[in-house]
C-alpha cells in the first residue's frame, strides 16, 4: 500500500479543511454542542449520555483555539483523516485518475458534509471505523501482535466514542467467525477491554446510569408506520440526498468477492437490518445509520472505478447535492438563507438579552440540558438545568453543578410559565419567562428506592427508601411526596400528592449518606393507562423531580 498521497488530493483535501474552519469559526454551535461543551469542562471517563470520546475532543480544541473553533477545531481534523484512511482502504490502481469523482462521492453525502465541523460523537465514531477497517483490513493479510495491539486501541478508541460501535465490531466479527480460533484476535480483544476499563468502572461507580437510562427508562410512543418504519427508510435516502439510487445500485452490485469485501457487505446490512428491526420499536434517527457512510464509500467508489455510468450519474449527482448543501452551510450562519430557523441561528442574542437583565446572576433553566449550557459558553456564567418528570434524566443529574446555585439568588426561566419578572424570545419567537428566586434550595438527587414487589390495590402500604447523597441533612419538612404514574411507553401521564411517613416516627431529617425507611398509601390511578409508577419528591415548592427509577404496576 502506497502512503504517497497524489497532489490533486492534497489540494482538494486542504481546501475541505480550510473551508471547514471557516464554517466552525463563523457558524454558532448547536445545543448538542454545547452540551458536550460543558462535558469537557469537567473531564471524566463518563457521561449520562455517551462515553468521553467526544468531550476529549473538545478539550484538545479547546487547547488551539478559543470560543466556536474551541468546540470543533479537532473535528475538522479528524474529518481530514477519515478522508485519508478511507482513500487508503481502496487498493485499484485507477482510483488516482478519479481523484475528483472520491471527493464528490464524500463531500455530497449530508452527514458526512456535515460532521466535517460539528463535534458530535458520531465525529470520532466515523474516524475511528474507517482507521478499524484499514487495521483490519491489514490484519487479515499479516496478523501479527503489533497489528492485534492496534486494532485493540482503535476498538476501545471506538467504544469510547459512542456506544453504537459495538454494532461495527459485532458485524464485523459474523463476517468472519473463524476469529473466535484466532489468538491475535483474542488478544485485539484483551486489549480493548483493558483500555476500556476506566469507562467500565465508571459505569460501576455511577450504577450504569447510562445503560439503564438508554435500555429501560427512555420515554418512548406508540408504534406509528409513517414516522417509525417509513421514517427510518426516509433516513436511508437522507444519508445521500439525491445520489441515493446510484449509492445503493452499487452496493447490490457489490459482491463478496474476499474477506474484506464480506466485513463491508455485514457491516452495511448488518447496521441497516439491526434497525430496520429498531423501527418497529421506535423512531429512528438519522444519525444512528451514519456509520454505513464508511463501508459505503469504499464500496461505492470501487463501482465508480469500474462502472461509467455509476461514475457519470454519481458525479453529476453529487455535484448537485453539493451545491444544495453548500447553500445550507452559508444558510447555517446567515439565517434568511436556511428554511427554518435553526439551532444555530439567535443564540448570542437570547443569551445576551438574560445576561443584560441579570448579570452574573445564576440561571436556573426548567428542563433544558442544552439551553443551559449555551447560555454558560456564550454568557460565561453559572447555569443549571433542574429537570423534572415532564423531562429526563441528564448529565445534570448527576454532576455536581447543583452545587454552584444552592443558597443563591438565581433566575428561574421556563418557556412553561405565562408570566415573570423578565420575559424574552428565543430565536424561535417562543416566549420564555423567568421569576427570582432567594436562597434557592433543591435536592434533585435524593432517590426514592421500591425493592419490593408491589401490588396496586387500594388501602395498600407501600414500603420504600430515600437515599440521602448530601453532605448535609435535610429537613423531612421541606419535602412533598408524589406518586407519579406513567403509560407503556413511559410517559408522565399523571401525579397524585401523597403523604408518606417515616417508619421511625421521630426521625424529622434525611441524614446525609444515609437511607430512612417510608410508607405511604398507595392511590388509584386517576387515569386508564398506568402502567408504571414512581415515587417523586417536590422540594421547596419546585415541581416533581425524577427521584425514582420506574416501577411496573401488577
Amino acid at each position: 500500500m502506497k502512503l504517497k498521497l497524489p497532489r490533486i488530493f492534497i489540494y482538494l483535501l486542504a481546501s475541505i479543511f480550510f473551508l471547514n474552519l471557516l464554517q466552525g469559526y463563523f457558524t454558532e454551535l448547536i445545543f448538542d454542542e454545547a452540551y458536550y461543551w460543558y462535558y469537557a469542562q469537567h473531564m471524566a471517563w463518563g457521561y449520562f449520555d455517551h462515553p468521553p470520546m467526544v468531550a476529549l475532543l473538545v478539550k484538545i480544541s479547546s487547547l488551539f483555539f478559543d470560543g466556536e473553533l474551541g468546540v470543533r477545531f479537532i473535528s475538522s481534523v479528524l474529518s481530514a483523516g477519515t478522508y485519508i484512511v478511507l482513500w487508503f482502504l481502496i487498493d485499484n490502481p485507477r482510483k488516482n485518475k478519479y481523484v475528483l469523482h472520491y471527493f464528490i462521492l464524500i463531500f455530497s453525502m449530508t452527514l458526512i458534509h456535515a460532521y466535517g465541523f460539528l463535534t458530535l460523537p458520531d465525529t470520532p465514531l466515523l474516524f475511528f471505523t474507517a482507521l478499524f477497517l484499514l487495521i483490519y483490513k491489514k490484519f487479515l493479510k499479516a496478523p501479527s501482535i503489533g497489528i492485534s495491539i492496534l486494532l485493540g486501541f482503535v476498538m476501545a478508541a471506538l467504544m469510547y466514542s459512542k456506544y453504537h460501535a459495538v454494532l461495527v465490531i459485532l458485524f464485523i466479527l459474523m463476517s468472519n467467525l473463524r476469529l473466535v480460533f484466532n489468538r491475535y484476535a483474542w488478544l485485539s480483544v484483551l486489549i480493548a477491554l483493558i483500555c476500556y476499563t476506566p469507562h467500565f468502572i465508571w459505569l460501576i461507580d455511577n450504577d450504569f446510569v447510562s445503560i439503564k437510562y438508554h435500555l429501560f427508562e427512555r420515554p418512548n410512543r406508540a408504534y406509528e408506520f409513517g414516522d417509525f418504519t417509513l421514517g427510518f427508510f426516509v433516513n436511508l435516502i437522507v444519508l445521500f440526498g439525491l445520489t441515493f439510487p446510484w449509492i445503493y445500485r452499487a452496493l447490490l452490485k457489490t459482491k463478496k468477492s474476499d474477506k474484506f469485501n464480506k466485513a463491508l457487505l455485514y457491516l452495511i446490512y448488518g447496521v441497516i437490518a439491526f434497525f430496520f428491526i429498531s423501527s418497529f420499536n421506535r423512531r429512528v434517527q438519522t444519525q444512528w445509520l451514519i456509520v454505513i457512510c464508511i463501508p459505503m464509500i469504499v464500496v461505492v467508489y470501487n463501482q465508480i472505478l469500474q462502472d461509467r455510468i455509476t461514475r457519470k450519474w454519481i458525479f453529476n449527482l453529487g455535484i448537485a447535492n453539493i451545491i444544495i448543501l453548500m447553500f445550507l452551510r452559508i444558510g447555517l450562519i446567515y439565517a434568511p438563507l436556511f428554511p427554518i430557523v435553526y439551532e444555530t441561528h439567535g443564540n448570542k442574542d437570547w443569551v445576551n438579552e438574560i445576561s443584560s437583565k441579570v448579570g452574573t446572576m445564576p440561571v436556573v433553566f426548567e428542563n433544558s440540558y442544552t439551553e443551559a449550557p449555551m447560555y454558560t459558553f456564550y454568557s460565561g456564567n453559572t447555569s443549571y438545568s433542574l429537570n423534572n418528570i415532564w423531562y429526563r434524566q441528564n448529565q445534570f443529574t448527576i454532576d455536581q453543578s447543583e452545587d454552584l446555585v444552592q443558597g443563591q439568588k438565581i433566575l428561574y426561566v421556563s418557556k412553561f410559565m405565562d408570566k415573570g419578572d423578565i420575559s424574552y424570545y428565543d430565536s424561535k419567537g417562543e416566549p420564555h419567562f423567568g421569576v427570582y428566586i432567594e436562597n434557592f434550595e433543591s435536592f434533585r438527587k435524593l432517590r426514592t428506592i421500591i425493592d419490593t414487589p408491589v401490588e396496586l390495590l387500594e388501602d395498600k402500604n407501600i414500603y420504600f427508601k430515600i437515599y440521602n447523597p448530601y453532605t448535609t441533612d435535610i429537613e423531612i419538612s421541606k419535602l412533598e411526596f408524589g406518586v407519579v404514574f406513567l403509560n407503556k411507553y413511559k410517559n408522565f401521564r399523571e401525579v397524585q400528592e401523597i403523604q408518606a411517613s417515616p417508619l421511625q416516627k421521630e426521625m424529622s431529617v434525611l441524614k446525609s449518606k444515609d437511607t430512612t425507611s417510608f410508607k405511604l398509601l398507595m392511590p388509584e390511578p386517576k387515569i386508564n393507562d398506568a402502567y408504571y409508577f414512581k415515587i417523586s419528591i417536590s422540594e421547596n415548592g419546585l415541581y416533581w423531580g425524577i427521584n425514582g427509577e420506574n416501577v411496573k404496576l401488577p
